[in-house]
């Protein structure tokens, strides 16, 4: 009997390892269904007709119940990463910048370049059709990493 109970646990344990950690990779379902066969083959093989059936049972209501419990949301959340990242590689140029700040075309834009304003460099993008190297430019807006300039006449 010990046997028996063994493999249904291991066969329950590979189930739930299918579902969180194994998804989509099927070697967690065939070695539970090989561990549930083999609890099975041996319930019958020893104990008759009656344990046979109810291992059969038992395996159903377990399987059923673990993957309930590996299926709800609150399982994942007890095993997910609650921590949030807000950093970034680089800072947003609306930190430093504002709409209004000048400064000079480093590259030509068409539409996208280079600027400098207040002494850093900057990737920006012309809301003319072009700005030319050197010209002078004003900040309209800020898209992503992107400074939107135009150009002061």
């Amino acid at each position: 009997m010990f046997y028996i109970v063994l493999l249904i646990l291991l066969g329950v344990l590979f189930l739930v390892a299918e579902l969180l950690v194994l998804t989509g990779s099927v070697v967690g379902t065939v070695l539970a269904m090989v561990c549930y066969g083999s609890a099975i083959y041996l319930a019958f093989a020893q104990y008759g007709t009656t344990v046979g059936i109810a291992v059969i049972a038992v395996i159903a209501l377990l399987s059923l119940i673990a993957t309930i419990v590996s299926l709800r949301a609150k399982t994942w959340r007890k095993i997910s990463l609650q921590q949030e990242l807000d950093s970034a590689s680089m800072p947003l140029p609306e930190q430093k910048l504002h709409v209004g700040d000048r400064g000079v075309a480093l590259s030509r834009l068409a539409p996208a370049g280079k600027v400098e304003i207040d002494g850093a460099i900057y990737e920006a993008r012309s809301m003319d059709v072009f700005i030319d190297h050197r010209s002078e430019v004003e900040v309209v807006g800020f898209e992503n990493f992107t400074v939107l300039v135009k150009k002061i006449n």
